[in-house]
Formats: C-alpha cells, sequence, structure tokens
C-alpha cells in the first residue's frame, strides 16, 4: 500500500502532511508502517483502517534511535519546579533547552519563586518576582529549534502567589512571552472567593528565612479583569487544580501531587515526568448510523497495549535521568479520542445535547473501564508500576465511578501496570491529516477557503468542505452547506454551555485532562466569559481557556472575509497604484522626505533616520548609527543597506519589518529591559527598528492622505485579509484544542 491509497488521493493536504512531518527520509509507506508499529500486526491494522494513530513524536520518531539521533517518543514534560534561587531558576531553563532539543513540549510552574518585592541578599536587595522569569522561559523556548518548528512551552502560577494579578496581565503585551502558553492554577477555595465576592488571602513564604508576604485580593475584580484578558487576548486560561489533584487514579497517594501541565494542559504530570500520547478516532467506528462498541472495546485494549510497549522502548530515550527515573516509577500513557464530532454527525446526533452527553457517558466509561482493566492485565505479565500501592489506589473516587466489577477484582489481584491512562490531546496535526475533528471540538465549519494562485498570479478561494460534510452532501444532493441539517453543529454557532457540557462529560472518565478551548465569535459579549469560566468548574471540567475571533492576541480564528477599513483601503490603494515592479531596485530622488526615531536597546542608544517618498510615502531608504555604546557599528549598516535594498525593489514595509518583528530576544536587551526598563518597543535591535519604521511610516501616510496629492483609483479590488496568515503558506491559521493548525499545508504551532 502507499500513503495514497491510506489517506485517499484526493486528500493531497494528508499526504503532504504525511510525507513532511512522519516520513523519514523518502521511505516507502509500508516501511514507515513497519517502523512505527514495531511490527505489532494489530496496531498495523487499527493504523490502516484510520481509528488509532500514535502522537506526533512516535510517527515520527520511533525506530529512529537505531540511527543515532537524539530523538524522545514522548510530546509531554514537566520540568521541576524552580526554588527561589538564581541557580535554580537558570538550572530549570537548562533542562528546558535539553528537552526542546529532543522535541519535546515542557510545563514549568512558577510558584515557588518568591513575588515581587521581596528581600534578597545580593546586590539587587530585592527580586525582581516570578513573573520576570518568564521573558527567560519564553526566550529559551524560542532559541531552541525542533525539526523546522520551535519548542513548546506552559507557565503556569497558583492563584496563592502574591505576583497573580502581575502573571495575569502579560500576555496582554503583544511583545512578550510570545513563546508560551501561560494558566492560573485555581483553587475551590478562591473561585468560591470568586462566586461570593470575598477577599482572597494570597500568601508566599521564603523557605530560607520564614519570611512571610502576604496580600488580601478581591477575587472577583481581579477575576473579571482576567476574563477581559481572555475576551482581548485569549490568555491566561483556567487549571482548575482542585479537580485536577482529586480526580485520577492516584487522588489519594499522601506523597504525590502534580508539579504542572503540559503546553496543552490535557496531561498534569509529577516533577520531571513525561507521557506518551496516542488518539483513537471516533468516527471509524461508526457503521450505518451505528456505533460498534465491541469494536471499541478491543481497540481500546490494542491501544492501551501498544502505547505501554512504546513506554518500555523509549524509556533510555528522555533527555534527563530526573524525567527517565519518573517514567519509570509511574508509568504514564495517555490514550485518548478524535473525531468525535464526525461520530455524532454519522449518528445525526447534535453536539452538546442530551442525546450526545448519553452516548459519550456510555463510551467514556467502556474506555475507562477497558483501558484499566487492560492495565491491570499487563500488571499480571510485567509487573504493577513500582510506586503502586494497590489499596490507595482502588480507593480513588475516580477508580470507584468508572470500574466494573470484574475490573476491581483484576486490579485487586494484580494493581496497575499504568499509574495514568487516558487523555484528550489537541490532535491538530493528526486530525487534519485524516480530515477529521480533534479531539473533543466540534467541527470548525462547514466549509473552509482556501487559497489557489491562478496563471495570472492573482489569489483566488475556493469552497473545501470537510470529509464528513462533504460525504453528507453527496449523499443528499446537497449543492451548497447552507442546506445541512441542524445537527452540523460548530464551533461558530454552538452555545458555548453545549461546548462545556460536552467537555465535562468525557472528563468524567478522563483520569488525566483535556485540551480544551472554547471558539467565540467576535461579538461574543465580554462579560459572559465570566459565566463561561463559573460555569467549567461547576460541571467538573480541570482546565478551559477561549478564543474570541477578533482578539488582539495572534492565533485568533476566522472562517469570513474581513473587510478593511475604509483608511487601509485607501493606503492599499495608494501603494497598489505606486508600487515598485519587482526585479527592478527604484532610485532614491532627492525630494524624499526623511524622518528620525532615537532608540534604545540592549546594547546601548541606536539612532534610526528613514526616508520616504513625498507622493506615495513609500520606505526608499534606511539608515542606522549607534550611538557610544549601541552596538555593532558594520552590523547596523549591513542591515540599513539590506532593508533599503528591499523597499527599493518592491517589498511593502509590512513585509520588511513582520522579517524583523521575527529576529526573537537578545540576552542583552532582555537584562536591560529588566533592569533599567528605558528599553524601546521590542525585543531585540532590529525588532526595535522594525517598529520605528511602522511608527514613521504611519506618520508619513497621515502626510500623505491629508496633502491630497494622488487620488486612489476609483476601483478597488479588496483583498482578503489574512489575520493570523501561516508561517508556511500565509493562509488563515484555525486555533483549535489549544493548537494552531493551518487547514491548507498541514503547518502546526503544536502536537
Amino acid at each position: 500500500m502507499d500513503v495514497e491509497e491510506w489517506l485517499g488521493a484526493e486528500n493531497q493536504l494528508g499526504i503532504d502532511i504525511w510525507n513532511k512531518k512522519y516520513c523519514y527520509n523518502g521511505e516507502t509507506f509500508d516501511h514507515w508502517l513497519d517502523r512505527v508499529s514495531a511490527g505489532d500486526d494489530d496496531i498495523k491494522r487499527m493504523i490502516l483502517e484510520k481509528k488509532f494513530l500514535f502522537g506526533g513524536r512516535i510517527l515520527a520518531n520511533r525506530g529512529l534511535q537505531n540511527t543515532g539521533l537524539k530523538v524522545t517518543l514522548s510530546n509531554c514534560y514537566v520540568i521541576q519546579p524552580p526554588e527561589d534561587s538564581i541557580e535554580s531558576i537558570f538550572e530549570c531553563a537548562s533542562k528546558a533547552a535539553r528537552t526542546f532539543s529532543y522535541g519535546g513540549g515542557v510545563g514549568i510552574d512558577l510558584s515557588k519563586l518568591a513575588p515581587r518585592g521581596a528581600k534578597i541578599n545580593n546586590t539587587a536587595s530585592e527580586t525582581s518576582g516570578a513573573v520576570s522569569f518568564t521573558d527567560l522561559y519564553s526566550m529559551v523556548t524560542g532559541l531552541i529549534g525542533q525539526h523546522g518548528r520551535r519548542g513548546a512551552l506552559m507557565l503556569t502560577l497558583s492563584c496563592e502567589h502574591p505576583d497573580l494579578e502581575e502573571f495575569m496581565a502579560v500576555k496582554t503585551d503583544l511583545e512578550r512571552v510570545t513563546k508560551a502558553n501561560m494558566s492560573v492554577r485555581m483553587t475551590d477555595k478562591f473561585m468560591e472567593c470568586v462566586e461570593k465576592r470575598e477577599t482572597f488571602v494570597q500568601t508566599f513564604v521564603r523557605p530560607e528565612t520564614k519570611d512571610t508576604v502576604v496580600k488580601n485580593l478581591d477575587a472577583y475584580q481581579f477575576f473579571k479583569k482576567l476574563c477581559y484578558a481572555n475576551w482581548d487576548f485569549g490568555e491566561p486560561g483556567c487549571l482548575f487544580w482542585d479537580r485536577i489533584s482529586s480526580w485520577n487514579l492516584l487522588s489519594e497517594f499522601p506523597d504525590y501531587e502534580y508539579a504542572g501541565t503540559n503546553p496543552c494542559a490535557e496531561e498534569p504530570l509529577p516533577a520531571g515526568g513525561s507521557c506518551l500520547l496516542g488518539s483513537m478516532n471516533l468516527s471509524e467506528f461508526v457503521k450505518d448510523g451505528k456505533f460498534q462498541e465491541d469494536e471499541f472495546r478491543e481497540a481500546v485494549r490494542i491501544c492501551v497495549r501498544a502505547l505501554n510497549g512504546v513506554l518500555e522502548e523509549g524509556l533510555p530515550l528522555h533527555p534527563l535521568a530526573e524525567q527517565r527515573e519518573s517514567v519509570n516509577d509511574w508509568k504514564q500513557i495517555g490514550l485518548g479520542i478524535m473525531g468525535l464530532a464526525d461520530m455524532l454527525i454519522k449518528m445525526e446526533i447534535t453536539y452538546g445535547t442530551r442525546e450526545a452527553m448519553d452516548i459519550c457517558h456510555r463510551l467514556g466509561f467502556i474506555m475507562a473501564d477497558t483501558a484499566i482493566r487492560e492495565s491491570a492485565l499487563l500488571a499480571k505479565e510485567k509487573g504493577k508500576f513500582p510506586k503502586c500501592n494497590i489499596e490507595q489506589l482502588m480507593a480513588s473516587p475516580y477508580f470507584m465511578e468508572n470500574t466494573s466489577e470484574e475490573t476491581r477484582d483484576l486490579v485487586r489481584e494484580y494493581g496497575l501496570r499504568n499509574s495514568q491512562l487516558l487523555t484528550i490531546a489537541p490532535t491538530g496535526t493528526l486530525s487534519t491529516m485524516l480530515g477529521i475533528s480533534g479531539g473533543i471540538e466540534p467541527i470548525f465549519a462547514t466549509h473552509f477557503e482556501r487559497r489557489t494562485t491562478s496563471l495570472s498570479d492573482h489569489d483566488q478561494f475556493y469552497k473545501v468542505y470537510p470529509p464528513v460534510v462533504k460525504e453528507y452532501m453527496d449523499k443528499h444532493g446537497l449543492k451548497d452547506d447552507t442546506d445541512l441539517p441542524e445537527f452540523f453543529v460548530t464551533a461558530q454557532n454552538l452555545d458555548y454551555k453545549q461546548r462545556l457540557i460536552q467537555q465535562g462529560t468525557w472528563q468524567m472518565h478522563i483520569d488525566a485532562s483535556i485540551s480544551s478551548t472554547v471558539n467565540l465569535p467576535e461579538d461574543f459579549p465580554e462579560e459572559n466569559v465570566f459565566d463561561i469560566y463559573m460555569y467549567a468548574w461547576k460541571i467538573g471540567c480541570k482546565g478551559v481557556t477561549v478564543f474570541r475571533d477578533g482578539c488582539k492576541r495572534l492565533g485568533i480564528l476566522t472562517t469570513k472575509e474581513k473587510k478593511a477599513e475604509e483608511s487601509k483601503m485607501k493606503e492599499e490603494a495608494i501603494a497598489s497604484a505606486t508600487a515598485t515592479q519587482r526585479g527592478i531596485v527604484k532610485t532614491v530622488a532627492d525630494n524624499v522626505i526623511g524622518k528620525k526615531r532615537k532608540l534604545m536597546t540592549g546594547c546601548g542608544s541606536l539612532h534610526c533616520t528613514a526616508f520616504f517618498d513625498p507622493v506615495s510615502g513609500d520606505l526608499m531608504e534606511v539608515y542606522l548609527n549607534k550611538g557610544s555604546t549601541g552596538g555593532c557599528n558594520n552590523f547596523m549598516i549591513g542591515l540599513s543597506r539590506m532593508i533599503s535594498l528591499a523597499a527599493r525593489s518592491g517589498c511593502d514595509i509590512n513585509s520588511v519589518v513582520d522579517q524583523l518583528k521575527s529576529c526573537g530576544s537578545c540576552p542583552s536587551y532582555t537584562v536591560r529591559t529588566f533592569t533599567k526598563k528605558d528599553t524601546s518597543k521590542g525585543s531585540c535591535c532590529p525588532m526595535a527598528v522594525g517598529w520605528a519604521l511602522i511608527d514613521m511610516h504611519d506618520e508619513m501616510m497621515r502626510q500623505v492622505k491629508s496633502s491630497n496629492l494622488i487620488a486612489p483609483p476609483k476601483e478597488i479590488t479588496p483583498k482578503k485579509v489574512v489575520i493570523n496568515p501561516c508561517p508556511k503558506c500565509g493562509d488563515e491559521l484555525t486555533f483549535q484544542g489549544g493548537c494552531n493548525v493551518c487547514r491548507s499545508c498541514g503547518w502546526t504551532k503544536c502536537e
């Protein structure tokens, strides 16, 4: 078999994903299947039938350790939280960097770091606070490459920490912590204070000195601010920590505690913990509108065994010794689901209804009971996980609610091979490759607009229907997706309570967690975000975040063509009328208009002078000069010449600035920002120059428009505005289950 036969010749996107992400060095599909299945015929069959796929790290890396590559088979890691010392803080950064280099995503909790202003015994006199180190860990994440992408990071802070308000506001600065997700660990006590509008006491005790910092927080007012930040910026998310700690197989282990979560929050893990992933495609278990429960049970058994095989094989491959020790002690696996929305559509059940809840409760119990039973049988064969205490395990409320008597008897006799079994990951790339919905999410839309370039070099857009939609339309002779029945709900028209009810239903049967994003329309009321989080907490969700179409944070969702504002249309018309033909370097006339900005960088002052065409307002030339302590002058000259050449060759200023803003963080810039707080906007010299150029260009365009030197063309063809472009192909990204995914080329921010 070849990949075209497996995925379908019409599924070019899926074929491209397989070739670019999972096929190693031109191997054939059959060779790849042998490699990732390690010759297991049962799991081969599951993959061929599209009923199951391992997580991305396994599909890409399994077997490659034999070629000498340093790889891991785990997606998820949580680093030992840094203690309140400079040595521990940077040791944590080093461990994260090493884990990123092997391809793993990382979670780091900052709750042990002293709050801003706490007294310390060095020349600084007082600490800059826990939140100041979010920039450090974000910078490390951005520096370490992972086979064409950057590492994934989750930063968390407890609601009990006095720096909570500062932590909540970090992402409202669009230039800060761009390489990490951020979430707040909420306790039940805190949420009760929010609900009752009471004061919540935050306390931090420094272990060395026993000095105590106490802060009284208006919980309700803080939570309203957090909800606004989510509405307008998409972060930070909420982790309901007491639910995470109490609803799992280890809740009655007195010495066990979770240290944080992985980047998409579906895997709470102990310090040094790791987990590998795999997901079952529920839609493939539907035949003639009915779910095949016996086939599902068999598949759960096969997949639990297969993930345990990968766990053992991958044990020596973890980057750090503490990770190898933790995985050996606890043996976590993460079996999840995808294609839930497709399954419900095939069964003609509306997502989020009572009927959908009933079927999901039944399937969730089958999945949990079968997985626990199979882990007990593995314990009989190979021994239970080393830290297993059978009495404590069986006393957990989760275990009692999700097992049959037969399963309890097996666990009572043999224990379990795994301390953690089930999770629901975003499955962004996997589900896109198969052409199904990701995780527990509803289908995002009943059609997507895909871009193609015609022979005349103009962008054209055409409708692409998800396979489950196209299959139904073809079967019933529908010509347009507006004619679909009501059970074709999407993320854009689904009531948020229906979305959360579906998550809460599955969480009853998942011992780990669920990666979850509630997608909201642009006109969603700000005050209703408060209700989303309160409702999620009350129905037993372990965590959730929201993303509103139109919010300021990069990564927003859109399915419709945005109309450009009138002023922007005018700018585009002027630019179009006077654009330089590509390949021709325009000369600079003597009548250009100059503007200047003085910048403060990590190395000192930097002077940026830009010259603009007086008619069109186009950038023509840039000169950069360092001050007496402003860094490398040759670099400045080279950069200014390349910017000038690009501008005169037909590149618009936004394209030039986009490149400058993609340069990452400079250590000296970061240090000066923390210490002297006088740096210009940005996180490195090129980025600061980019912001200055935009500022001067905007000023120049105001002059041009007010002077009426040129009238725009009478007829303007609006361009499709791409709000959040894919870095590979430029099409709009969608945000599902905590992960950015491109529906055109398959690029994803995380797996």
